[in-house]
């Protein structure tokens, strides 16, 4: 039923109905008439016609790279609590870590009203920025920082760089790095610099073959270490880019009979749930992924009420967690 139907049904014209649903003035005989109606026919007007008219959705748009990461999980939460609160609803997509779906989810925002948008990406290619150029909404990016937007970001490369301080600290002469795609500057660029800073400080050098690049699973964690524990040379500590790839690896270390942190020690980051009840609970850094998404939906709220051309980049700090992966006297 339309509303052209509907009033028609409640004796009415088109303009009172419009009038009852946003709160304009009618006579209390039209009113009553409406109520009796909706009694009647249980019509709800839509919402869609309401938007295009009031020009605001309570729609917001949240691109994700996957669902089942803990880390995303804890951004969406953080976005949920402040957007919820403010009666926004979210319509989520997972992207799965395509960058072609990532193009055309934010083309799917573009042309069909939200009235924002969160972005969690991963890579930014001149495509992306081609089109969020032309994004006429709000865009906010969680996770990443890209020069000219709205961000909330980490202190990846300080991460990093602290959790191999810390092992090179307690003795490890020989470090070795299992990393994310490089095109991802947060995960990928950015902590391998960190890793690459503290090895240099400590007047180290990183054999090549002690560096691997991982997909973001414990599967590839595992098949990484294999690689890098085939050679008559071993390292001594594993820094992992994140904590799925750690835990992968300490799987196969733990097949292999190599002693975590004895024989080797191994830190990642995000301090994940399971990071403490590993057969050696693993040393993480601490990343404040809810707070980013508590951060990324206030600096979204921010700029729907007041659009600036000074853009925001906001980075969150860590924290060490030092847990039995990295556990040797030095």
């Amino acid at each position: 039923m339309n509303i052209s139907e509907f009033a028609r049904e409640a004796g009415v014209s088109v303009s009172a109905v419009s009038r009852y649903f946003n709160n304009g003035y009618l006579s209390e005989d039209k009113k009553q008439k409406i109520k009796e109606a909706l009694e009647r026919t249980g019509y709800t007007p839509s919402y869609s016609a309401r938007a295009v008219r009031s020009k605001v959705t309570k729609l917001i748009g949240v691109i994700l790279p996957k669902l089942s990461s803990e880390s995303i999980s804890r951004v969406t939460e953080g976005i949920s609590q402040v957007l919820g609160a403010e009666g926004f609803e979210l319509l989520l997509v997972n992207t799965a870590n395509d960058y072609n779906r990532e193009i055309s989810s934010l083309e799917l925002f573009r042309q069909n009203r939200v009235d924002g948008v969160i972005f969690l990406a991963s890579v930014f290619t001149d495509l992306h920025r081609s089109l969020l150029s032309k994004m006429r909404i709000p865009v906010i990016i969680v996770g990443q920082e890209l020069k000219g937007y709205n961000c909330v970001c980490h202190n990846d490369e300080g991460a990093a760089y602290s959790m191999t301080k810390l092992m090179l600290s307690k003795g490890a002469k020989r470090p070795a790095f299992i990393g994310a795609n490089p095109d991802d500057k947060a995960a990928g660029m950015d902590r391998r610099n960190g890793f690459d800073r503290a090895v240099k400080e400590a007047g180290l050098t990183v054999d090549p073959k002690f560096c691997e690049i991982a997909k973001f699973s414990m599967e590839s964690g595992y098949e990484k270490a294999k690689r890098l524990f085939s050679y008559k040379q071993k390292p001594d500590c594993v820094f992992c880019a994140t904590d799925n790839i750690a835990a992968g690896a300490m799987l196969y270390l733990r097949e292999q009979s190599i002693r975590v942190p004895e024989d080797v020690m191994i830190g990642g980051v995000g301090d994940s749930r399971f990071d403490k009840v590993l057969y050696v609970s693993l040393s993480s850094a601490h990343l404040h992924y809810k707070t980013a998404g508590i951060e990324g939906a206030k600096m979204l709220l921010s700029e729907m009420k007041n659009s600036s051309e000074v853009h925001r980049i906001l980075q969150l700090e860590y924290e060490i967690i030092e847990r039995g992966s990295t556990d040797r006297q030095p």
